[in-house]
């Protein structure tokens, strides 16, 4: 009885272990958590390289950018991340030009979260160059120098480039993800923000391990 007893003990042990054991993730799989794009992007060799499209007034985009900059921290020096602001309307144009225009003077990495959440939090439009500019001077970057960058040819033949090289990804909706200018992902994508860095996770490490 005694042995019976123990094995019987031993049994719903492992079975209780089993139950509540966390089941092993699967693999991120083409056509679920990602797609592939039907016509590859050139990308710069010997790097693995991470596009973002975005839309500085998408609020899919505010709400994934802590992953996505958490994500973009863990990162070898083999991933090259991209940005690429997206206007889908003539009249959003403007948030493509403060992008470049803050690129221009060299304040994209301290005002990129800070246009966010101008827009997203403090319910701005930032649509009127003055009104950006404003904003700008606000924010400790000289108010002419931010403009002459914004009005300059070369801010707006980026913008321009920027929304020919989505037509050519065919970019229909953002946050979008291209990974190595063949897999595309993204929170709406893979169903959760969470499996879409599970999917940017995966494709990157199956490119550096040349399995993609």
């Amino acid at each position: 009885m005694k042995k019976l007893a123990t094995l019987f003990a031993t049994l719903v042990a492992v079975t209780g272990f089993l139950m509540t054991a966390p089941a092993q993730a699967a693999a991120p799989t083409a056509g679920k958590e990602y797609q592939v794009l039907r016509a590859p992007q050139p990308v710069t060799p010997g790097k693995i390289e991470v596009t973002e499209f975005f839309w500085y007034g998408c609020p899919h985009c505010f709400d994934f950018e802590p992953e996505l900059e958490a994500w973009v921290s863990k990162q070898g020096k083999d991933v090259v991340f991209k940005r690429v602001p997206v206007a889908f309307r003539d009249d959003l144009l403007p948030h493509t030009k403060i992008f470049y225009a803050l690129e221009a003077v060299g304040k994209l990495d301290a005002m990129h979260a800070k246009v966010f959440n101008a827009i997203h939090v403090d319910r701005k439009r930032m649509l009127d160059p003055n009104e950006i500019a404003d904003f700008m001077a606000k924010n400790g970057i000289d108010r002419k120098a931010f403009l002459d960058a914004y009005n300059s040819f070369s801010v707006t033949t980026s913008s321009q480039r920027a929304n020919k090289i989505a037509d050519a990804y065919k970019i229909d909706g953002v946050p979008t993800i291209v990974v190595q200018g063949k897999y595309e992902t993204s929170p709406s994508i893979a169903g959760t923000k969470g499996a879409a860095i599970q999917a940017m996770d995966y494709l990157v490490g199956q490119v550096r391990d040349k399995k993609m």
